[in-house]
């Protein structure tokens, strides 16, 4: 396990993670939201271990932290209406969407879907234009709290962790809000009000 501050050196922090991240290994990264913990989204053995390090199941599949919008539309099928919701990101937005079956990835029982944000966080964006998408979670062990800080992910997950990513304490704290981008129906009401939501679609 090693911590790396990214207040001095992120091109070294963000190095070490995402080669971390290549040998199938899990990362802690801060988000604009709280910390997350994350796996590669095309390694089956990756995901699997991050939702075991989580504690739950794979009835729970592991949303998508994506670096842009033209990695979203690789990855799954944008109507118009979800690409008009897209203008809120960078932010504190997931969205659901189908996903495209020529992936051949495997995040969980997600239904033919996947869950996509593209954070508003400098590091977490630069991890991500290095690794490409990322199965990322809240750290921290189901039924928890959600970290806001490296030493808080780390008293919950440890040496399950390869490399801690430590950008101080997150600003948000309040999870992303959740929307289903086929129907446009509010999952989870979270970080974005619902009248941005209502004024996006």
């Amino acid at each position: 396990m090693s911590v790396y501050d990214c207040g001095s050196r992120i091109d070294v922090a963000v190095s070490a993670a995402a080669q971390a991240v290549r040998r199938g290994e899990l990362v802690v990264l801060p988000t604009d939201t709280v910390y997350g913990v994350g796996a590669d989204a095309f390694s089956a053995a990756a995901v699997n271990r991050l939702l075991t390090v989580k504690g739950r199941g794979r009835e729970k599949a592991s949303p998508v932290l994506v670096a842009s919008q033209a990695d979203a539309e690789r990855l799954a099928v944008i109507s118009q209406e979800a690409r008009r919701l897209m203008r809120l990101w960078p932010g504190a937005l997931t969205i659901v969407l189908p996903a495209r079956p020529e992936i051949g990835w495997d995040l969980g029982e997600t239904g033919g879907t996947v869950a996509l944000r593209m954070p508003a966080d400098r590091v977490a964006l630069t991890l991500l234009e290095e690794t490409g998408p990322l199965a990322v979670s809240s750290a921290n062990i189901t039924g928890r709290p959600p970290a806001l800080t490296v030493q808080e992910a780390r008293e919950q997950l440890g040496n399950a962790v390869a490399v801690y990513l430590d950008n101080g304490p997150c600003s948000g704290g309040t999870p992303s809000t959740i929307v289903d981008g086929r129907n446009l129906t509010i999952l989870r009401h979270g970080a974005i009000p619902d009248d941005a939501i209502v004024t996006a679609m």
